[in-house]
């Protein structure tokens, strides 16, 4: 039979049998077989067989002691391991500031950061600023002036603003102090720049920054 007389039917049952013949050897045995489901062949590797480390942080006072996935972040940890879920997951990217609590006294983004790097680190989240019976002064300012909606980036604005009149106390300036060296003031502008990283999708921000400022007020 010549080539001419190759009918395209005979051609593309030809094709398809050359391409059978080259690929089934690079099937692994024992991995692909009748019985293996989908599920099966994508599964993750076993939590059981991955690397943790034990790590001990003091969490609103309290010492607490866990072992973790190298990998876990603060915010998970503090969410998932100790079921504090006041410290809210938002964009898990550290562009919302619905994480922020207080580490050490400053406030972070805690899914930006991985717990082992905290080893007997001082931490406190919303549950630990205050209690129903014992507010903050800035948890009761949020709530007189109404300073959230839906309430979501609460906990994480209300850190942050604890952690920046910290700031201001201790002289530390901003992008927008006008001199570096003179005490930094409250000015809107300098409020508007420190809390810039918290973001309230609500639009709440005038009734924040009236909370911020009655509570600077005073402890001044």
């Amino acid at each position: 039979m010549s080539v001419s007389d190759v009918t395209r039917r005979e051609f593309l049952l030809a094709s398809t049998a050359a391409m059978a013949t080259t690929i089934v050897p690079l099937i692994t045995p024992g991995v692909a077989h009748a019985d293996a489901s989908p599920d099966a062949l994508d599964s993750p590797e076993p939590l059981s067989s991955l690397p943790t480390v034990k790590v001990s942080l003091t969490i609103n006072g309290r010492v607490q002691e866990l072992e973790l996935d190298t990998r876990t972040t603060l915010l998970d940890a503090l969410r998932e391991h100790l079921h504090l879920t006041g410290t809210k997951k938002g964009c898990d990217h550290g562009q919302c500031g619905a994480c922020t609590v207080l580490l050490n006294g400053r406030r972070i983004n805690a899914c930006l950061t991985l717990a082992v790097m905290h080893q007997h680190d001082s931490v406190t989240t919303i549950e630990g600023l205050g209690k129903p019976d014992h507010l903050h002064p800035m948890q009761a300012a949020f709530i007189e002036h109404d300073g959230f909606q839906c309430g979501y980036c609460t906990p994480g604005q209300i850190c942050s603003a604890v952690g920046m009149l910290n700031e201001i106390r201790e002289d530390i300036p901003c992008h927008v102090s006008a001199d570096l060296n003179a005490r930094p003031r409250l000015t809107p502008a300098e409020l508007r720049e420190r809390m810039s990283g918290n973001i309230c999708r609500c639009g709440a921000y005038s009734n924040i920054a009236d909370a911020i400022i009655e509570v600077a007020g005073s402890a001044a």
